[in-house]
């Protein structure tokens, strides 16, 4: 057992050390009081109530329109941050573990099975260590060359990636945690055991191998339209870091457990069932992004240039050259409510009819259809793959105008809008950036058009 806490932090962060049953037990107890802490902690400082041990139980959707319905918007990218380092101490001590018990490192993968982590935990906090006679292979054999390793580790890490995107996507009808956490995972580890298995490589070379698998898989699915370019974009940064760690498994897996290459299998039995198991996953409760400016007017100036507005200039704004959609002009037939407020979009037309309407103070909106919310990049033309077509929704919006006390007024804009995107807590960070920018465009042209009115003195 480790006797202070370099020791505990070298055999929770490194694979060093074999793991018997006390120190697994001991480490995950004491773990799981940490990170209980720390997000106890994280949850006071965000929304002043206290994190209790069942609401592991509720899923992020229900979360974030329960008792995180006041917390600031970073609080739920946080929390997945403060995820992160359990996440792979986990998987790492079961890899170990499993083998210190004589089983094959790939139980580690039940970690992305829901309700089957805690079962695998169980049982390997209760399997006593057995002798291992496997040796560790740190360095590459004179014989062995690295192409043929690498070319059936990319093809193979490809092929999982490229059938987990149809299966999950065009088979459930689901972008959940197994395609957006698993799969790059069991992708990173399959290719790493893969490369390491007949070419004990370094580290860098392994995860130089996990880099272009998934640079393989993102350009089949852009080069077949199942994908197009700026949704692979904004899912890299989290596919690359959980691949990395996948690899970072997968070669010690290669370097460690010399049993029978079939082991490896069960990486391809995890996935589906794992995707099954998260396909019916609710959309997030509806989520606000509220926005404001001051005018230099009165709120009846304004009135009229919230409920309709002329076109705006083309933007220059990255984001927007970048494809997402972005307003162009907004119109209104009829007053009061029951009227219909046309906001046109790039990519079409928000049809939002009135449900309140209080000159010169309020109007509230539903969303009765909307268009695509990005234009994808993709060498084929008007590519329409599922995500765009009901998984990024808004539902309801409102302007309110607040008179001020110097005769100016401060214009306040809100979205409430849902997504049936896992995880959550990543795709969020995008709805709430991207839908503050387009609230920032509408209101500074209606600041603009709204002061170019005022009589001149």
């Amino acid at each position: 057992m480790p006797r202070n806490l370099r020791e505990w932090l070298r055999l929770w962060l490194t694979f060093d050390r074999a793991v018997d049953r006390r120190a697994y037990l001991i480490s995950g107890i004491g773990l799981v009081l940490l990170k209980y802490a720390g997000d106890v902690l994280l949850v006071w400082l965000g929304t002043a109530q206290i994190w209790r041990i069942t609401d592991y139980f509720s899923t992020v959707a229900t979360l974030a329109s329960t008792k995180l319905r006041t917390a600031p918007p970073a609080l739920l990218p946080v929390l997945a941050l403060w995820a992160m380092p359990f996440l792979w101490i986990g998987i790492s001590m079961s890899m170990r573990r499993a083998l210190d018990a004589g089983r094959s490192a790939w139980w580690a993968l039940f970690f992305f099975v829901p309700g089957a982590s805690y079962a695998c935990m169980a049982i390997l906090s209760a399997l006593p260590s057995r002798a291992s006679s496997t040796p560790v292979i740190e360095t590459p054999r004179v014989h062995e060359h690295r192409l043929p390793s690498a070319m059936l580790a990319v093809a193979a890490g490809a092929a999982l990636g490229l059938a987990m995107l149809a299966f999950s996507v065009y088979g459930l009808a689901s972008y959940g945690l197994s395609l957006f956490l698993g799969t790059p995972f069991v992708i990173g580890a399959l290719t790493a055991y893969l490369f390491n298995r007949r070419y004990p490589a370094s580290a860098s070379e392994s995860q130089q191998i996990m880099l272009l698998t998934l640079a393989c898989v993102a350009g089949v699915a852009v080069a077949t339209a199942a994908e197009g370019a700026v949704c692979l974009l904004m899912a890299a940064p989290l596919a690359i870091g959980i691949g990395a760690m996948g690899a970072a498994l997968g070669r010690r897996i290669a370097l460690r457990d010399l049993g029978p290459l079939g082991r490896a299998m069960l990486a391809l039995l995890v996935l589906p069932a794992s995707a099954v198991m998260d396909r019916n996953h609710p959309p997030t409760d509806l989520r606000e992004v509220r926005s404001s400016i001051v005018i230099d007017a009165s709120p009846e100036a304004v009135w009229k240039h919230v409920i309709a507005f002329p076109p705006l200039a083309e933007p220059s704004d990255l984001v927007f050259r970048a494809g997402i959609a972005y307003p162009k002009r907004a119109e209104i037939h009829g007053t009061g409510v029951g009227a219909v407020r046309y906001c046109v979009f790039s990519t079409g037309a928000f049809v939002e009819p009135i449900t309140v309407w209080n000159p010169g103070h309020r109007l509230a909106f539903d969303v009765r259809t909307q268009p695509p919310p990005l234009h994808e990049w993709s060498p084929y033309a008007d590519i329409a793959p599922p995500h765009l077509d009901g998984y990024f929704r808004s539902r309801r919006g409102e302007f309110r105008l607040i008179a001020l006390a110097d005769g100016r007024t401060r214009l306040e804009g809100s979205t409430w809008y849902e997504m049936r995107l896992d995880p959550a807590a990543y795709w969020v960070l995008f709805g709430d950036v991207l839908i503050g920018r387009i609230h920032q465009r509408v209101l500074r042209h209606i600041k603009a058009v709204t002061e170019s009115e005022r009589p001149q003195s």
